[in-house]
């Protein structure tokens, strides 16, 4: 019987031995994750942080570019307003008067579409 109580024994120190094994097997395991995933985090900062100043270095790049637009929509507009203004003080007079001609010479006329009324 003694050497069955030692078999026991041993068998329950093996079996806390394992225990103890696999407790440091899943802290490890824990350990790891925690560590990947602390790992993953500062990738992604990093990786967060340069597409920020890529996107800043390319707004500041194109800002200008902008501007520069306006700035010569503003003069072609401004253009096309001194060419209007042109045209209208060199042509005004020439359309005041076909517009007073067209009024005062004015010639009465029947409509092609009119029938002459029958006489009863």
């Amino acid at each position: 019987m003694a050497q069955n109580s030692q078999g026991i024994q041993t068998l329950l120190e093996a079996e806390k031995e394992a225990s103890k094994i696999v407790a440091k097997s899943r802290q490890y395991r824990v350990q790891r994750l925690k560590d990947a995933r602390t790992e993953a985090s500062k990738e992604i900062e990093a990786l967060k942080a340069q597409k920020t100043r890529e996107f800043q270095d390319f707004e500041k790049q194109f800002a200008g570019d902008s501007d520069e637009s306006v700035i010569k929509a503003q003069a072609h507009t401004e253009q096309a307003l001194i060419d209007i203004n042109t045209a209208f003080a060199k042509n005004k007079e020439a359309v005041i008067q076909n517009l007073l001609a067209a009024i005062v010479k004015c010639e009465p006329t029947v409509h092609a579409n009119v029938r002459p009324a029958k006489s009863t």
